[in-house]
């Protein structure tokens, strides 16, 4: 007789094939261990900040962190956008230069006599359908995404300067008033419209990564997207919709570039995309893909955004401190991440 192994089916299975499994927290753990990598940066956060507020007067102040905010929004919404295509274990290194480009076609189209909304429209079409056909030359040619965005970052960059190799003003009252307007929060906190926009962005993220069928695709994509596969999922889908996201998203950033700097310039952002993969990265998200929160890269933002408020209320150190400081963490948390990692295995 022939003997039949029966597996039976466990009572957690659910109909739902992209549900993330969770594990049980540790016996005596107060975090669940997912959290653990956002709580290190917000903990990082909050000691450099509180560090500061100890040396220097006026620092340890809620307009500081606004502040912060303020001259980070586009970064912020720039870290959004590679976090999704981070999560799928790929990189963007195009994005800077998306941005440059941004800020040249709306500084172009604007001295040019279109209108405002015309040219907000076509710089977010113009990153939307850069991002996608990069996502579409990774996914159709399986080609790696390191190389692929590399040429698309030259690409974007050579464009920007095609356009013209000189900066160019920008004089429309519309995008003045976005850059010179701003809402007062309660306390006499002052944020520009520019940290609205990053903000809502950041929500919206939050809300298709772990409320959607699309978000909770990319997570299965990034642990293992074989796995994926074998489970159903669309994975040639999702692993588009992440650069394209990530060109919307560098678009929009380019927006708020502009409304930041009221100029176009070809050499905008240059290393921005650096700072991205920094920011995410410190945030807790890991490289090899499917784990990580758009909290995070909020937080690794403040992060590098606090290093540099420091070093410029020290005013005795040289601007490039800013960058063996972001250097010296980020390569803390990569190996922070890789022990981690085996620990699991």
């Amino acid at each position: 007789m022939m003997s039949a192994n029966v597996t039976t089916p466990t009572p957690a299975t659910t109909s739902d094939p992209v549900a993330p499994v969770r594990k049980p927290a540790t016996k005596g753990s107060l975090v669940p261990p997912r959290l653990l990598p956002v709580l290190a940066t917000f903990v990082l956060f909050v000691l450099m900040f509180g560090t500061g507020a100890a040396r220097y007067e006026n620092f340890g102040t809620a307009q500081t962190v606004a502040n912060l905010l303020i001259d980070n929004s586009f970064l912020i919404v720039l870290a959004v956008g590679m976090t999704f295509v981070i999560l799928t274990g790929g990189i963007d290194l195009s994005v800077g230069s998306v941005v440059a480009l941004s800020t040249m076609v709306a500084a172009w189209g604007l001295q040019a006599g279109l209108p405002a909304p015309l040219i907000v429209l076509l710089v977010l079409a113009t990153g939307t359908v850069f991002g996608l056909l990069q996502g579409l030359i990774i996914q159709r040619f399986d080609i790696q995404p390191f190389i692929v965005t590399l040429a698309g970052m030259f690409l974007a960059r050579g464009l920007a300067f095609l356009i013209s190799a000189e900066s160019i003003s920008i004089k429309d009252e519309t995008f003045r008033g976005m850059s010179g307007g701003a809402v007062t929060l309660p306390g006499d906190i002052v944020i520009t419209y520019g940290v609205v926009i990053a903000l809502t962005v950041l929500a919206i993220a939050a809300y298709v990564l772990h409320r959607t069928r699309f978000g909770r695709t990319v997570y299965a994509v990034g642990g293992n997207e074989h796995s994926a596969m074998l489970m159903g999922l669309n994975t040639a889908r999702v692993k588009v919709g992440v650069y394209t996201i990530s060109g919307f998203c560098a678009s929009l950033a380019g927006l708020l570039f502009s409304f930041y700097m009221l100029s176009g310039n070809a050499l905008h952002a240059v290393g921005m995309e650096l700072d991205a993969i920094a920011a995410v990265v410190i945030g807790g998200t890991l490289l090899a893909g499917g784990a990580g929160y758009v909290v995070g890269s909020l937080l690794g933002v403040l992060v590098l955004g606090t290093i540099q408020t420091l070093i410029n209320f020290d005013g005795t150190l040289s601007s490039w401190w800013t960058k063996i400081f972001i250097g010296a963490l980020l390569l803390a948390f990569i190996v922070l991440q890789r022990a981690a990692l085996r620990r699991r295995q």
